[in-house]
């Protein structure tokens, strides 16, 4: 990018929206310091529309955000501009001292006394102040924001699958009182065994690359699931792009597994989730990726039948792209609230 540098250019609207009160961490400046670290960046434009896309949560948000890029922009064309400006464009000084009058020759010339230059009164620059203006319209959002982590929380409540298999503490009224009519005679209440959610739960999510900018919803996917649900079995794996004989344990691609021991941990009662942008994202539509993807679905489904996609790009992106074959093979979803909840039904054997 001519005349910019991005990580300076990303810090320096990090501190801005900072000072602005925007709840942003050390989380999303990493997200966006590894966007611009992977090679996503080509313009100052991508730039821009990057970070209003990881840190841009509302319509007001994201006006405030445009103001601040634009203001940069202008601080640095005026400084491009400063460093091109030729020295000799300076006006001379001209002397308007009035001028003496010729002195006669037999007298002494008086001496001359300097004066102090006489100041001159101009206007200092003055920069017009930022006013915080409330909308109250329901305008759409000029970034795209998939899902919220509150309503992960709530969503993950529906993958249930109880099972009586805890301790007997839990009294049985209506069997208490049949006990007790056919017997005659209370004898002491009747317990029956607490349930508990078995739900097992088989997340396989597609890391780095044209998913830097869905990192965030990624990892917020997978840490409610596995710390803020009561699902009883969460197995995490990552990919890169597909998989064929090996997946990832961490979000590195550092700890291989194999993908033959990912299906191992696989039954019929299973819920697989397969998180991935399926090259929708860049509008590729690349025959290695749907092949390498179809075999694998293939031997998932041998397994369980609880399977569905999510895909954080909208469904009109997928049009001509790897995620339009791919999604005639599997149930594959937008990520937003209504994508999430028919995935949710998929993967629970309702739909």
């Amino acid at each position: 990018m001519e005349n910019l540098d991005p990580q300076q250019t990303l810090l320096q609207l990090f501190l801005a929206l900072r000072r602005r009160n925007r709840q942003l961490g050390i989380r999303e400046l990493l997200d966006a310091v590894r966007a611009v670290e992977a090679g996503m960046i080509e313009t100052a434009d991508d730039l821009g529309e990057l970070l209003g896309m990881l840190w841009c949560h509302s319509p007001e948000e994201a006006r405030e955000f445009e103001l601040i890029w634009q203001s940069l922009e202008q601080t640095a064309a005026a400084q491009r501009a400063k460093r091109k400006e030729p020295l000799d464009t300076i006006p001379p000084v001209i002397d308007r001292a009035p001028a003496q009058e010729p002195a006669p020759e037999n007298t002494a010339p008086e001496p001359i006394v300097e004066r102090p230059p006489t100041p001159e009164w101009t206007a200092l620059p003055v920069r017009a102040p930022f006013f915080y203006e409330q909308s109250e319209s329901a305008a759409g959002l000029d970034a795209y924001w998939p899902v919220s982590r509150r309503y992960l929380v709530y969503a993950w409540r529906y993958l249930r699958r109880p099972v009586a298999d805890g301790p007997a503490d839990v009294l049985d009224l209506d069997a208490t009182v049949e006990k007790a009519a056919r017997e005659g005679f209370f004898l002491g209440p009747v317990h029956r065994r607490r349930m508990r959610n078995q739900a097992r739960l088989t997340l396989l999510v597609d890391q780095d690359g044209s998913m830097v900018p869905f990192h965030r919803f990624t990892r917020e996917l997978v840490e409610t699931a596995s710390e803020e649900s009561a699902i009883g079995q969460v197995d995490v794996f990552y990919f890169h792009n597909f998989f064929v004989e090996t997946v990832y344990a961490d979000p590195f691609l550092n700890e291989r597994v194999a993908v033959n021991d990912m299906l191992g941990r696989c039954d019929e009662e299973t819920s697989v989730l397969i998180v991935s942008d399926a090259g929708a994202a860049r509008g590729f539509r690349r025959l290695e990726r749907i092949s390498a993807t179809t075999k694998m679905l293939g031997r998932l489904k041998l397994r369980t039948r609880l399977l569905a996609w999510l895909n954080p790009m909208p469904q009109e992106r997928w049009e001509g792209t790897s995620a339009q074959m791919i999604s005639r093979v599997a149930r594959m979803f937008q990520m937003n609230s209504d994508g999430c909840s028919a995935a949710l039904d998929v993967v629970r054997g309702l739909s």
